[in-house]
């Protein structure tokens, strides 16, 4: 029996210095609903959530995530994780229930960033006029804007993805799914962990501020936070709402290698990267618990970096350039240059 600790990742909550308007790209834009407000905070949740909320918005200076909620399988995993986060010196300590969960225990990882811990979770009731008459799901299916489902995964800039993956694996149960190793250098770019049947559910990147490989030097910073879509035309369809809304789409639509899925990529009026993520079927085939072992084990896909360059990004290739982090200015320069002939033009005649 495998041990698993962490049941899901349950919210996020992303600072913004125009709260009106990220409210109403949440709202409006990606489809997501409003499950209430409470001092400078407005909370919202996909129409395919239970629960009562995946994302907390709150006012401040500048785009952020202020920290990640993952909500344990029980109260005994809840005390087991706080056992092993205070045994490895991570802890901050407990929060008392806010909005939508009961206490919570919180703790930084490695790379500088704030996570919690909790079990006590409140569901969500949908009113008469959003009833589900679907049973199984917890309101009735809505296409206002991009039609979000549900939060799928959060990705952090670190400055070392290895450390981090190994200590979330270690220490909190995840499972090491991949990661991507430079093939002339012992340097990891990227490593995705997962506590759940998802390709990942955390994703680290190397926090390269350039492509000398130079690091920030800033602790807990963020590259992007990720929402489901049911199909891939949810995401074409959302590159023209957001083009719509003036908003312009920084990378993508594409096919990410890792994870095999859909992605489209925009920052939101506060200046948070959001990915839209979409794989072929939901939910995506359950790992047999062998295959969960044996990544628990570390057993995980490496990807070398010609392999990173020429496959992560399956389509369009020419945006591979651009990544860690993606610059779209950087895309527009590789599509100007006329590529080079590979041979000289043959004359006739001649040998």
């Amino acid at each position: 029996m495998v041990e698993r600790l962490i049941a899901q990742l349950a919210h996020v909550e992303i600072i913004t210095p125009k709260p009106e308007r990220s409210a109403a790209f949440f709202r409006d834009i990606l489809g997501l609903e409003e499950s209430g407000r409470a001092g400078q905070s407005v909370y919202f949740r996909g129409w395919g959530e239970f629960f009562h909320h995946s994302l907390q918005l709150t006012e401040g200076p500048a785009p952020a995530v202020a920290h990640t909620g993952w909500r344990t399988e029980g109260p005994e995993e809840l005390k087991a994780c706080v056992s092993r986060l205070e045994a490895h010196g991570a802890g901050i300590g407990w929060q008392k229930p806010t909005m939508g969960h009961g206490a919570a225990y919180r703790f930084r990882s490695p790379g500088g960033h704030v996570h919690e811990v909790f079990w006590e979770s409140d569901r969500y009731i949908a009113p008469a006029a959003l009833a589900p008459s679907v049973p199984n799901r917890p309101q009735r299916y809505i296409t206002r804007g991009a039609g979000a489902r549900r939060i799928d995964h959060v990705t952090f800039n670190t400055d070392d993805p290895l450390r981090d993956a190994r200590w979330f694996q270690d220490v909190l149960g995840f499972r090491l799914m991949e990661y991507a190793k430079l093939d002339h250098a012992d340097v990891v770019v990227t490593a995705f962990v997962s506590s759940t049947p998802m390709s990942h559910d955390l994703g680290l990147v190397l926090d390269a501020v350039d492509r000398t490989g130079k690091l920030s030097g800033v602790k807990g910073r963020v590259n992007h936070v990720a929402f489901w879509v049911d199909t891939r035309e949810d995401v074409l369809r959302t590159a023209d709402l957001y083009r719509d809304a003036g908003l312009e789409v920084e990378y993508g639509p594409g096919k990410h290698g890792v994870g095999e899925n859909l992605f489209l990529y925009v920052r939101e009026p506060g200046g948070l990267r959001i990915e839209l993520f979409q794989k072929p079927g939901f939910p995506r085939p359950r790992l047999h618990e062998c295959d969960f072992a044996a990544r628990k084990l570390g057993h995980p896909v490496r990807i070398g970096n010609e392999r990173a360059r020429r496959r992560a990004d399956r389509w369009p290739p020419h945006l591979q350039r651009s990544a860690f982090p993606a610059r779209i200015s950087l895309c527009h320069q590789n599509l100007r240059r006329k590529p080079k002939p590979k041979c000289p033009r043959a004359i006739p005649g001649k040998v």
